[in-house]
């Protein structure tokens, strides 16, 4: 952004915006959702700036208290970097990588292009970019083992999964998430050239919501399934999402303004779904495909009435149902989500995938879903052993990625993520 240039304030998100935008599914798959709290209010929980001449001007504070990029609004594009440190990484040397991205981060997102950017013209529209920083278990280790939250390890083993090693744990991990692509994969090459003395990249996942202004003012954002997909989630701003997200009133955050990312790669089998008929998804969503409903309601965030039976005395919505099992009675049992589609083209697309399948047919198909929450062995492995047990989406959806990391606090200007750690 040219210096002479400045920004026109925001004046914060409403919560039609969020849904147009669209933030992450229900439960711990992400497909599906369960029923929200009322809606209203326009609480300023995105503090960014923007020229409403210039889309691609808009921008997302980068400093502060906290990281950017989770109780952001979420932006069209993603891409999850995992990186592996190398063998003969020090405290010293992790200090210093973090130093490099955090200033060539901060440049960007404002941007401007960093010191060793060869292609300045390319980070002129920073489209709303934000990079956010996570610690998997030997990053922590390296800064200070005594720091490492309990939770900090692999999830428990569940049924459903069909984990590829080549989607799990790492050391680091870069979350990019920009409205412009063109944009992200500029920014994603200027940091990924920092780490080249540093670590190795394990793996990358890109993906995709609605691009903004896509669909009409006030839509949820579906899936590839064809689903409202974002019904249900602690909205930025409340209490609840304070509670949630940083564990403020409910939980002890493993640092202040820290938080945790359970990162799920979930593969969607698209040829078994469509061998489904409408009202076989519907029976295992709990809600209406047409407008995202529950099946006891007439709107999309009408509260299911789980006790409903029908005419022969049966319930409405199936003891099955994914609207039923990532329900929970215990408070304490929520998530806050922000999923995207990925959508792979395979090399023979003729081909057909059967049930339990995950390769195959015309298109490797699925979510990379983005949990955040204070606490995953308290929030997130209670919802997902429910869903394991018995959830009828089971049927079209298999894990086959899994990964947790320790999100740490934000920075100040001067300062680098994680430098509380090193103190």
């Amino acid at each position: 952004m040219p210096a002479d240039r400045e920004p026109v304030k925001s004046s914060g998100w409403s919560r039609r915006s969020l849904l147009t935008g669209a933030v992450a599914g229900a439960g711990a798959t992400g497909i599906g959702a369960v029923s929200a709290a009322a809606l209203g209010g326009q609480p300023p929980w995105s503090a960014g700036t923007q020229d409403e001449n210039r889309p691609g001007q808009r921008t997302e504070p980068f400093h502060g208290a906290r990281q950017a990029g989770v109780a952001t609004l979420p932006q069209a594009f993603c891409a999850f970097v995992s990186l592996d440190l190398d063998a003969a990484a020090t405290r010293d040397s992790l200090r210093r990588l973090l130093r490099v991205l955090t200033d060539d981060a901060a440049a960007l997102t404002r941007g401007q292009a960093p010191v060793n950017d060869q292609e300045p013209w390319l980070a002129e529209n920073p489209s709303r970019l934000t990079v956010t920083v996570g610690f998997g278990p030997r990053a922590v280790s390296l800064i200070d083992r005594s720091r490492a939250p309990g939770w900090l390890r692999p999830l428990p083993a569940f049924g459903v999964d069909r984990l590829q090693d080549a989607w799990n744990q790492g050391d680091l991990l870069l979350q990019l998430c920009c409205d412009d692509r063109l944009t992200m994969a500029h920014a994603q090459r200027v940091l990924l050239k920092d780490v080249r003395s540093f670590a190795s990249v394990g793996w990358v996942q890109d993906g995709f919501r609605n691009t903004v202004g896509a669909t009409p003012d006030g839509q949820t954002m579906r899936n590839l399934f064809g689903q409202v997909d974002g019904t249900s989630n602690p909205y930025p701003g409340e209490e609840e999402h304070e509670k949630v997200v940083y564990g403020r009133g409910g939980f002890a955050p493993w640092i202040e303004n820290g938080t945790s990312l359970v990162l799920r790669r979930i593969h969607m089998n698209l040829d078994t779904w469509d061998e489904a008929d409408t009202p076989a998804r519907e029976d295992a969503v709990g809600r209406r495909l047409s407008d995202g409903a529950p099946l006891t309601g007439q709107k999309e965030h009408d509260e299911p009435d789980l006790d409903a039976k029908g005419s022969l005395g049966f319930p409405v919505i199936s003891s099955y149902s994914h609207v039923r099992r990532s329900r929970s009675p215990n408070p304490d049992e929520k998530i806050f989500r922000r999923v995207y589609n990925y959508d792979l083209a395979v090399r023979d697309a003729s081909g057909r995938s059967g049930s339990g399948d995950v390769s195959g047919g015309v298109s490797a198909t699925g979510l990379i879903f983005a949990s955040y929450q204070a606490d995953p062995v308290k929030q997130f492995v209670p919802i997902q052993k429910r869903l394991d047990e018995l959830d009828m989406l089971n049927t079209w959806t298999v894990p086959i990625g899994s990964a947790v990391f320790a999100i740490p606090p934000g920075c100040e200007p001067g300062g680098f993520i994680g430098d509380v750690l090193f103190t």
